[in-house]
């Protein structure tokens, strides 16, 4: 069915969950920068968005399209240098942090919101890491509301808040949190 029948029929256009290609940052740059105008996500812009979107060493991305169009991201990487939110779990796991998947760069641009796409998203790359024999962890800077919101409505638990130097005079508070079991 394509968009004018969508519209004409009052059906909502459903999105659909991707693989990341190479060919897909420059869209999820655009998109990227919308929600930074609006949200302020990520705090601070990075110099190359498209190398901080593809991250080292990830381990899954997936894109979100609706109606043709990039509409929202989402990563899965091994936790690295500086991750708090896998020291965390697996100290309460008893198990090493190689245990854990780190789900990032979670966005979805402000014009395609209201469709579930977070959600989808962020299922999917809690079912990869589980797929993998990964426990999926995150951390979210704690002003964001909307993105604790969702992860708490999915039954994330909250491990800790803990403060993080990011820059020199650049503190930041985060809410680390792990997939329900």
């Amino acid at each position: 069915m394509n968009s004018e029948n969508t519209e004409l029929s009052g059906a909502r256009p459903a999105p659909y969950i991707r693989p990341r290609a190479d060919h897909d940052l420059d869209a999820c740059v655009h998109a990227l920068a919308a929600v930074h105008e609006r949200d302020g996500y990520p705090v601070n812009w990075p110099e190359r968005p498209g190398d901080w979107l593809a991250q080292p060493s990830p381990l899954a991305a997936w894109v979100a399209e609706l109606d043709g169009r990039v509409a929202g991201h989402i990563g899965l990487s091994p936790g690295g240098t500086g991750d708090v939110a896998p020291g965390l779990w697996s100290a309460r796991a008893g198990v090493g942090p190689e245990a854990t998947a780190v789900v990032s760069r979670l966005f979805v641009a402000p014009e395609a919101r209201g469709h579930g796409i977070g959600r989808l998203l962020l299922a999917r790359a809690v079912d990869e890491a589980r797929a993998r024999g990964l426990h999926p962890v995150l951390d979210v800077v704690a002003s964001d509301t909307a993105a604790t919101a969702l992860y708490e409505r999915m039954g994330w638990e909250l491990l800790a808040e803990v403060e993080q130097e990011w820059e020199p005079r650049q503190t930041v508070t985060l809410r680390c949190y792990a997939a329900g079991v």
